[in-house]
C-alpha cells in the first residue's frame, strides 16, 4: 500500500473516531446544567440525540473497515494504535444508547420543603413556580429546579410534578 494512501486512511480513521465522539459529546456539552441554553442549541442537541444511535453505528463500522484496511501493513505498535482508535467509536456507539440527559438532570429524590418564613435560602428577587390547590400553596425556587428540572410533591392532597 502506498505511503500517501496509508496516511490518508489514518487521517480518515482519526476523523471518524473524532466524529463518533462529537456526536455523543455535543448534546451533553450544549445542554449543561447551570448554563443558559438557546432554543436552537436545544434543537440541535435533541436532533443529535435522536440520530446518534444510527450515526455511531455507522462510524463504528467505518472505523472498523478503515482499521481492517490498515491492519496488514501496520507494525505491532500501529496495530495497537488501530485498536485504540476503535475504542472511541465503540464507546460512542454504547453511549448513544444511554439516556445521558437523565444522568445530568435526574429528579430530586428526597426533596425537603420549608415554610416560607423558614426558607432563608430563597432571596426576595428569586423566581419561583407557585401552585395553589384546595387552599394549600407551595412555591418552588427556579434556581433550585434548574439542576434537577423536576420535583414531586403533593399540594392540597393532589400529587403533582413540578418541572422547569
Amino acid at each position: 500500500m502506498k505511503s500517501s494512501r496509508r496516511g490518508l486512511l489514518w487521517l480518515l480513521l482519526l476523523v471518524v473516531a473524532a466524529l463518533a465522539l462529537a456526536v455523543v459529546i455535543a448534546p451533553a456539552w450544549i445542554i449543561q446544567p447551570f448554563r443558559p441554553q438557546s432554543a436552537r442549541g436545544v434543537e440541535i442537541s435533541y436532533l443529535l440525540r435522536r440520530t446518534s444511535p444510527l450515526l455511531t453505528v455507522a462510524t463504528l463500522l467505518g472505523a472498523a473497515a478503515l482499521a481492517a484496511m490498515l491492519w496488514r501493513a501496520s507494525r505491532w505498535w500501529g496495530k495497537v494504535l488501530l485498536l485504540l482508535l476503535l475504542v472511541p467509536a465503540a464507546v460512542s456507539a454504547w453511549f448513544a444508547r444511554q439516556n445521558h440527559f437523565e444522568w445530568m438532570f435526574n429528579p430530586l429524590a428526597g426533596a425537603a420543603f420549608a415554610r416560607a418564613d423558614a426558607a432563608s435560602f430563597v432571596e426576595p428577587k428569586d423566581l419561583v413556580l407557585a401552585v395553589e390547590r384546595g387552599g394549600e400553596a407551595a412555591a418552588y425556587p427556579v434556581r433550585q429546579l434548574a439542576y434537577h428540572h423536576i420535583a414531586h410533591d403533593t399540594v392540597g392532597g393532589v400529587p403533582i410534578v413540578v418541572t422547569y
